[in-house]
């Protein structure tokens, strides 16, 4: 099963209000395993970079000037995703800005049929807690400590290893390491086994004494169930 884990980074909150996408990052996973295959790219949004998405990301106007546009990679973009399953946290932010921009190349959108949101996953697994992807690394054990600002691909990483906490992936890898440890110390055993003498099995019979022992310390008990 082929999944794609994707982040974006943008100039802002609403597509609709002209904020586009400046950055996109995306890790395929086979089977719930990263491939070592990944898209990134930069994209010049043909405007300003507000202060408050630049203190997020750090991506300035001047930097994404000689980026490409999106309509550059969109085919490049499209031919990676191909019609996998596409994961990402908080899914419907993502996808708005894909759909926008795809829509501006006149292309299809994607269908959100194909869409995984891991915060929906997330407040399943941990209603009531923090689900941010820095929260959900910090509960998970996953090392964020490279992470000072917003990255799409860093992001994608990240996700993806907290997405395999999300649906049970790492307790899968461990029954798949203990069955390998099983294999590694099933001739060990055996050999045990054989070589080990044959010992007939001793009595174990309560003796006389310790039947009237057991039978007077019944007698002290009042009334007990099995007597009645």
């Amino acid at each position: 099963m082929r999944e794609i884990i994707f982040d974006t980074e943008t100039t802002g909150l609403d597509p609709r209000s002209g904020d586009r996408l400046v950055e996109i990052g995306c890790v395929e996973m086979v089977n719930r395993v990263t491939t070592g295959a990944t898209f990134h790219c930069y994209l010049n949004p043909d405007r300003d970079m507000p202060a408050a998405a630049e203190a997020v990301h750090g991506l300035s106007a001047t930097f994404l000037s000689d980026k490409p546009r999106f309509h550059e990679k969109a085919a490049e973009f499209l031919e990676f995703i191909g019609d996998s399953m596409l994961v990402a946290h908080n899914a419907g932010f993502d996808f708005g800005f894909i759909n926008m921009e795809l829509e501006k190349c006149g292309l299809d959108p994607v269908g959100r049929d194909r869409m995984i949101d891991t915060v929906a996953l997330a407040r399943i697994r941990h209603p009531g807690a923090k689900n941010s992807l820095d929260a959900l690394c910090t509960r998970y054990g996953i090392d964020r400590s490279h992470r000072t600002l917003h990255g799409a691909l860093l992001d994608a990483e990240l996700l993806a290893q907290v997405y395999v906490e999300l649906t049970g992936g790492r307790q899968i890898g461990l029954e798949l390491a203990a069955e390998s440890a099983g294999a590694d110390l099933a001739e060990p055993v055996a050999r045990l086994q054989r070589e080990r003498p044959f010992r007939e099995p001793r009595p174990h019979a309560p003796s006389e004494e310790e039947l009237s022992a057991h039978t007077q310390f019944l007698d002290l008990l009042k009334e007990p169930l099995w007597r009645s």
